[in-house]
């Protein structure tokens, strides 16, 4: 007669039983993580009780392909770190570059510059939370964040010919001018805007589903945050009135009336706050902008640096030559190192540049996402595994400029 099976007993009973740990790999092919992230969490039951990040699927070398291109040659290559303001990052590029050389643009191209970058950043938090809200179930904020966002992309494509990789600035100035009525573009989609930016605050801010999923969560302290590095909005959110456009401005940024948004509890409810609160700022910036845009050229008149206009290209043989060498060889930017800082959607995006005449020899990126993420370390563990999306989600990483 077949004896009947029974399971062995284990050999821990009781209290070691309780507190058992499991591994679970969240990504990197996961909607939650916003990318190519990987997440190794450690569980006690739903308990979170390590975060280990883990990336590099996206590494592409940029940095060292920097060495082998003239500086205008790399402008294409920054559109693909944050893909979501591809227009900030060769901006900030360029503005390190610029200070390598010394050279202070035309008036004309630091305003048109300042508009390029608030509507960077405006599309930037629109798809952060975007996202941020489809993480906490919210389908309807999805959707009339990208009603907005199309509507700033068909802005870009008509400035820029592009409407992701816009590679637009170019040392020493712009690609081109503004061509016309674009201003007047701008202008109707601030107005529009404003009222759309309300319906979205007013469908999920005091949702009660939003807020007991959001207030509380992913704490961190202004104390905190800054050991760990943290810049941008997710500083903010944690008390921290840091900003470079007020600390140490650009571009012209002290002769234009803002408010720097900032949250109380550096929770992912601040976070989210201060993205709202932020891009209304960036409508007042933008609206001065237009009002005080001067008359004149978006180049430098520099030889060595900016090619020359195409009807002067045209018509006379020193100037077809001038440009042939501009696009050649490149500025013809002096040895030396620079680094320089913007404040980008995402944090502080660095450049370092360090050249002995001609190409870059040395450039180092400073990737604001890529601190966010080694916050994980601290934000994640103490939290329910349904709370891991909510936290990836408020601090609106992107892993182009993480991964580089």
């Amino acid at each position: 007669m077949q004896e009947e099976f029974t399971y062995p007993e284990p050999a821990n009973l009781g209290a070691d039983r309780i507190g058992e740990k499991m591994i679970v790999n969240l990504g990197p092919n996961h909607p939650a993580t916003h990318g190519v992230l990987r997440l190794k969490l450690e569980l006690d039951g739903d308990l979170v009780t390590r975060c280990d990040p883990i990336i590099g699927q996206l590494h592409r070398g940029q940095e060292k392909l920097a060495e082998n291109m003239t500086y205008n040659q790399f402008v294409p290559f920054t559109d693909r770190l944050d893909y979501l303001a591809p227009l900030c990052n060769n901006i900030a590029y360029c503005l390190c570059a610029e200070k390598l050389a010394g050279i202070d643009v035309t008036p004309r191209c630091k305003a048109l510059r300042v508009i390029c970058c608030e509507l960077s950043r405006i599309a930037s938090h629109l798809i952060g939370i975007a996202a941020y809200g489809m993480d906490a179930g919210s389908w309807t904020v999805f959707m009339y964040c990208y009603t907005q966002r199309e509507k700033l992309y068909t802005l870009f494509e008509q400035l820029t010919g592009a409407r992701l990789t816009t590679s637009f600035a170019r040392v020493g100035g712009m690609r081109r001018d503004i061509p016309e009525g674009w201003l007047g573009a701008v202008n109707a989609f601030a107005n529009q805007f404003l009222p759309a930016l309300d319906e979205i605050d007013a469908l999920i801010t005091r949702n009660k589903i939003f807020m007991d999923r959001a207030v509380g969560i992913g704490v961190i302290s202004a104390e905190e945050a800054m050991q760990w590095g943290l810049t941008g909005a997710n500083l903010r959110a944690s008390g921290v009135a840091s900003d470079l456009r007020k600390d140490v401005p650009y571009l012209g940024y002290e002769d234009y009336d803002f408010d720097v948004a900032i949250g109380v509890n550096g929770d992912c409810y601040d976070r989210w706050l201060v993205r709202i609160e932020e891009m209304r700022q960036s409508i007042r910036i933008v609206r001065q902008a237009i009002e005080k845009m001067p008359d004149g050229p978006v180049c430098i008149d520099n030889p060595h640096i900016t090619p020359p206009e195409k009807t002067k290209v045209l018509k006379y043989m020193e100037n077809l030559i001038n440009n042939f060498i501009i696009t050649t060889q490149g500025p013809d930017l002096p040895a030396g190192e620079a680094y320089f800082e913007a404040e980008n959607p995402k944090g502080a995006l660095g450049f370092f540049i360090m050249s002995n005449g001609g190409v870059p020899d040395r450039v180092k990126i400073r990737a604001p996402s890529f601190v966010s993420l080694c916050a994980m370390q601290t934000l994640i563990p103490g939290h329910h595994i349904s709370d891991v999306p909510i936290i990836l989600g408020s601090m609106d990483f992107v892993l182009g400029e993480c991964d580089r």
